[in-house]
């Protein structure tokens, strides 16, 4: 089933405006297509902050940098292809 779509109207200075434009026409998308992936990567990079930001709010930069050598630690060391060699 196709989900309801909603109206968003947003006010935006005319440079940004002839700036969307010209990013979407370079991406060869609709302005609303390249409005909608903008805001959806935001909106989840935010999302993704809160969420590590809640998890080591309490936490001191020692016992975060501490835990990930522990797991690190965990990771038996594998043979790196030749394509992916630096």
């Amino acid at each position: 089933m196709k989900a309801k779509s909603s109206v968003l109207t947003i006010r935006v200075s005319g440079e940004l405006k002839h700036k969307i434009e010209r990013v979407a026409d370079e991406q060869g998308v609709s302005i609303n297509q390249l409005a909608l992936y903008a805001l959806t990567k935001e909106i989840m990079e935010m999302e993704t902050f809160s969420f590590f930001n809640s998890i080591t709010r309490s936490k001191r930069k020692k016992a975060i940098l501490d835990d990930f050598d522990a797991v690190m630690a965990k990771i038996r060391p594998s043979k790196v292809p030749e394509w992916d060699k630096m």
